[in-house]
């Protein structure tokens, strides 16, 4: 409660600016930038940003490099640049890693973590994944290339990233992987935006990427709003009308 009262002290306090937002933009927040994760592209966010255009928003996919996590914030904020207002700004997975640091852009009103990394300062990918890992999970089904770049084995892609989709769907995920840098995933954050603004999160309960008690512990570290989907980790695929709803939600306190 507290950060939400500050933030939107901030928001009464904006000078308008050529390319900026001002007051009266505060009145509705209609924008939406939405940065996938890692070994998947934002294409397949396309049913959930149908559902939120149909609604009225304005929604924007980050296509991420997944070169550093230093380049794909930088990538997320040449978007959020462009946004006409306040914006709300969603993370999946390792998205969440970039939302924590881009969303401290004045333009996002609001944070959405949709089965993602809550990051706080000085915290990695690679430190929180350890710090409590998937229960039973397949040995080296993230594997490395010569050049430093990981992605996931295509023989576990529906078992540890989609299991709730058909095998088909699974399967043409397996072919149009997104590899990340390993420095990616071992960048420590920054200070994290969900210290100053509301955030919201979704635990997928039948994660196989993200440990759901770490999604849960991160969201609650970060006061984060949390609701519940029995889901994969693909839960914008598979469940896009409660990701939706979520960011709708998120867009409607953002506007208060």
């Amino acid at each position: 409660m507290i950060k939400q009262i500050l933030f939107r002290a901030a928001v009464a306090l904006a000078v308008t600016t050529a390319g900026s937002w001002s007051i009266a933009s505060a009145a509705e927040v209609k924008n939406v930038v939405i940065v996938h994760g890692a070994f998947a592209d934002g294409s397949g966010w396309r049913t959930v940003s149908d559902l939120l255009t149909k609604d009225g928003y304005k929604v924007t996919i980050v296509q991420e490099p997944l070169t550093s996590l230093a380049d794909d914030v930088a990538a997320t904020k040449r978007v959020l640049d462009l946004q006409n207002g306040l914006t709300v700004l969603v993370g999946h997975s390792y998205g969440g890693m970039v939302v924590s640091d881009a969303g401290n852009a004045a333009n996002v009103s609001a944070l959405v973590y949709v089965a993602a990394f809550e990051p706080d300062k000085g915290e990695s990918l690679a430190t929180l994944a350890q710090s409590k890992p998937v229960e039973n999970a397949r040995k080296d089904s993230v594997k490395a290339t010569p050049d430093g770049f990981l992605y996931l084995d295509p023989d576990a892609v529906h078992e540890a990233f989609a299991a709730d989709l058909p095998k088909a769907e699974a399967d043409f995920i397996a072919k149009s992987e997104v590899f990340a840098s390993q420095k990616a995933f071992g960048a420590e954050a920054g200070e994290p935006a969900w210290k100053s603004k509301p955030s919201f999160a979704l635990v997928a309960t039948e994660d196989r990427s993200i440990n759901p008690d770490l999604e849960r512990s991160m969201a609650k570290r970060a006061g984060s709003k949390t609701y519940e989907v029995k889901s994969s980790h693909a839960v914008y695929l598979s469940k896009p009308h409660d990701v939706a709803k979520l960011i709708e939600e998120a867009a409607k306190t953002g506007s208060k």
